[in-house]
């Protein structure tokens, strides 16, 4: 078969077209910016368009199937050229779900924590040797590819995104993979450029818990009061069990779960949001049939997903850590989470708004006393991208009063920033920075080094 793929260079649907390549399909594709680790990894699997842009030429009869991604236009003139040879169009989660369809699908949804918990799962099933495909939004460990569609695997593992499909296919990706197995980790307002009041956002939810398979399960975490409501109110007759934080304590920087025995399990990851995601994770691998001895054996060698919650760089006073945190929900836990895990420790805490909802006037109210945790916070952002997403200006100001809390400090420039860091003692403090993005270019590397001798 021949997938041509338009928008190659997407986080997923590079992923997906390397997949595929491995698979022994004839891959092409194309788009008008490829960034890193894209552009490297689509190199080399010899899947780098020799240009960059757009050209109707490179769609003929000889494609079997078009995959569209999000960053494509409906005036995309490869897609328009498709739709005129009436060549089959897929959105990647469309086409996921026709390639996993006659495997148990189990779906992870959630504002926040899916990508983790997708990981998780992935990871224990990877160390128990069950073969599964899967697709997951981060770098793994141990994975050469976050995408994977095998002939003969019989469980798929999904991340279920709430975003759009396709510039043609305006439904939410989690809505296109009727999971088998589901879980909802929380419901916390996001993508208001798309759900414009939090009711619709909810009501999203909603729709992919209706199509979980009647005699499938449902998980879903008991401490977001929100979630707990509107599953009151779903019809389907699925299993639907909560579940809440892993038993633990903290012992001198470690997190040890407390298994069915009552004896400790010391794991790599850390904060509440983490161990309601284990905990989701390991109910999970219940129903895939993973026992709990098992489960726990495996989970003690998980390091995390990439950018959630990931070391930079660490001595033995202090420790760096970077994190894909941006909406107020896993600002808050994240925060939350490495001051609970270093109490002893000053933690200096910065954030980008980067997101359409972030560099939102009024969705900026929903970030009041997120960054309470920390000793000192840093809220940074540029006026730049505020104009390159065609939004309102907002001012310093604005973003201090929306945060509502004296230990705030605003910037516009990464640079200023940057300096801030490198003039301090980094003795017996953690430095954390959170972003969709990074703070226009910083390299987390080199600054690390910087800091952290």
């Amino acid at each position: 078969m021949h997938y041509h793929f338009i928008a190659i260079g997407g986080s997923a649907m590079h992923n997906l077209a390397i997949a595929l390549h491995i698979k022994g399909e004839k891959v092409s594709g194309s788009d008008d910016e490829i960034f890193e680790p894209s552009k490297g990894r689509l190199d080399k699997y010899g899947l780098l368009p020799n240009q960059i842009g757009w050209d109707d030429k490179s769609i003929s009869k000889d494609i079997d199937a078009v995959i569209l991604g999000m960053h494509a236009r409906v005036d995309n003139p490869e897609l328009v050229k498709a739709q005129q040879l009436q060549i089959p169009i897929f959105s990647y989660p469309e086409f996921i779900y026709e390639q996993t369809r006659s495997q148990i699908r189990v779906v992870i949804g959630g504002s926040h924590g899916k990508t983790s918990i997708t990981s998780m799962i992935l990871h224990v099933l990877k160390e128990n040797k069950i073969e599964h495909n899967y697709m997951v939004g981060a770098h793994l460990e141990g994975f050469e590819c976050m995408v994977k569609l095998s002939a003969t695997a019989k469980i798929a593992v999904l991340e279920g995104d709430e975003y759009l499909s396709s510039p043609i296919d305006r439904r939410p990706k989690f809505h296109l993979y009727q999971p088998d197995i589901a879980v909802i980790s929380g419901i916390a307002w996001d993508h208001i450029n798309v759900f414009p009041t939090f009711e619709n956002y909810i009501s999203q939810f909603m729709i992919f818990s209706e199509q979980v398979s009647s005699d499938g399960a449902l998980f879903y975490c008991e401490n977001d009061e929100v979630l707990v409501e509107m599953i009151k109110k779903v019809g389907n007759v699925c299993l639907k069990n909560p579940y809440s934080t892993h038993q633990h304590f903290i012992e001198e920087g470690i997190t040890y779960l407390l298994d069915d025995n009552g004896d400790r399990v010391p794991i790599e990851v850390f904060g509440e949001h983490n161990l309601q995601n284990l905990k989701a994770a390991q109910l999970v691998c219940v129903q895939l049939g993973v026992e709990n001895d098992y489960f726990y054996k495996a989970i003690k060698s998980f390091k995390g997903a990439s950018k959630r919650l990931e070391l930079v760089k660490q001595n033995e006073t202090s420790a760096f850590y970077k994190d894909f945190a941006h909406s107020p929900s896993k600002l808050k836990a994240t925060t939350k989470a490495l001051k609970e895990q270093f109490n002893n420790r000053k933690l200096i805490a910065c954030m980008e708004l980067h997101t359409f909802s972030s560099l939102n006037k009024e969705f900026l109210k929903e970030y009041k006393q997120t960054m309470n945790d920390a000793d000192e916070a840093y809220v940074y952002y540029n006026r730049d991208t505020i104009k390159h997403k065609k939004l309102k200006d907002i001012s310093e100001d604005d973003v201090y009063n929306s945060f509502g809390s004296e230990n705030v400090k605003v910037l516009t420039s990464s640079d200023v920033l940057v300096e801030i860091l490198k003039n301090k003692n980094w003795g017996n403090q953690n430095l954390l920075m959170m972003s969709s993005g990074n703070f226009d270019g910083i390299d987390f590397r080199s600054l690390a080094d910087h800091l952290i001798c």
